[in-house]
């Protein structure tokens, strides 16, 4: 008898042990991303347009990238976070002028993010500049849905917003991860932020590996190198750039930035 209650004594131990494990929130580590673009969706959008579809270079251009590239680009990128803090470190993007016309399909931004104080400050290159751009935290207007899905073995709900007033988002968050954050400048639910798509933008972020450890202070430091700017200036920076390289362009460029 006294053997029956040793074993049930170690399996309810064991069974705690795992529960609580499973419940247990996460204060600080990495998460890894991959950004997923849908360049052939991207590259049927161009030709869609009547000037770009008359034009011999893009058309040929367009149909060897079909022919020589899978039909989703990965990109690769790193959240550390700890301390209300995150620090979103993207991988660089291949060298592709294909890519290059598709401003969205790039990763432009490193970007520090302090829930303590609602302030990012953020490392934006553009036309071959670089640029510390210090902001108010991106508020975004999310609505909490009853939708649940697991990732990585973390419960998350979803969440739909909206960005730059027209942008359709899509977010799966988990309040397992006690740091508010998410990939690139997403944020604003309470929890982490594991996947993110913009469907009518043909592009996704998801996690693919969740690390729990335990982060130093000095790792979490918003970046320095660049010309220090405000939001708003970076943005008129770029408009005035931009003024001649025609409005569609323009917008796809400003957006991606901005995200």
């Amino acid at each position: 008898m006294k053997k029956i209650l040793l074993t049930l004594t170690c399996l309810l131990l064991l069974l705690t042990d795992s529960i609580m494990a499973q419940t247990r929130f996460v204060k600080s580590g990495t998460i890894e991303f991959d950004k997923s673009i849908n360049m052939f969706a991207l590259i049927n959008k161009q030709m869609n347009d009547k000037e770009a579809s008359e034009n011999i270079f893009v058309q040929k251009s367009a149909e060897a990238y079909k022919k020589n590239h899978p039909q989703f680009l990965t990109l690769k990128s790193t959240l550390t976070f700890g301390d209300n803090k995150t620090l979103f470190t993207p991988a660089p993007t291949p060298e592709d002028a294909a890519i290059r016309n598709f401003p969205i399909a790039e990763q432009h931004n490193l970007i520090y993010t302090d829930q303590n104080t609602a302030t990012t400050i953020s490392q934006k290159k553009a036309f071959e500049e670089t640029f510390v751009v210090k902001d108010s935290v991106s508020k975004i207007k999310w609505k909490i849905t009853g939708e649940t899905r697991e990732i990585l073995g973390y419960n998350c709900r979803r969440a739909n917003g909206l960005i730059l007033d027209s942008v359709y988002v899509v977010a799966f968050y988990t309040d397992q991860i006690a740091v508010v954050g998410g990939p690139e400048s997403f944020t604003g639910l309470p929890g982490m932020i594991l996947q993110v798509s913009l469907p009518h933008e043909n592009l996704s972020w998801l996690a693919t590996k969740v690390t729990d450890i335990t982060i130093p202070d000095a790792t979490l430091v918003p970046p320095k190198k660049g010309k220090a700017v405000t939001g708003k200036e970076f943005i008129k920076t770029l408009k005035d750039a931009l003024k001649d390289w025609g409005t569609d362009y323009t917008q796809q460029y400003l957006k991606a930035v901005q995200l």
